[in-house]
């Protein structure tokens, strides 16, 4: 039962990674962007820093049940 647990919060954090990437990227993106305000540009940016976090965060948790559901 703990490895399908494991297995499922896996998944579910995967998901949340990959989602946070997609936020990262499209933050870099309008952080870059030379026709956005420089208010959006700074907000974008640091945005983007928090969905690094976050990113690494998910990635680290999903490969720790990873782990955890093949034992």
């Amino acid at each position: 039962m703990e490895t399908i647990k494991n297995a499922a919060n896996y998944v579910s954090e995967t998901v949340q990674g990959t989602g946070a990437e997609a936020s990262k990227e499209a933050n870099k993106t309008v952080a870059k962007d030379s026709d956005a305000s420089l208010s959006s540009r700074a907000t974008a940016a640091k945005d983007a820093l928090v969905d690094k976090k976050d990113e690494t965060s998910h990635n680290t948790k999903a490969d720790v049940h990873k782990e955890a559901a093949k034992h």
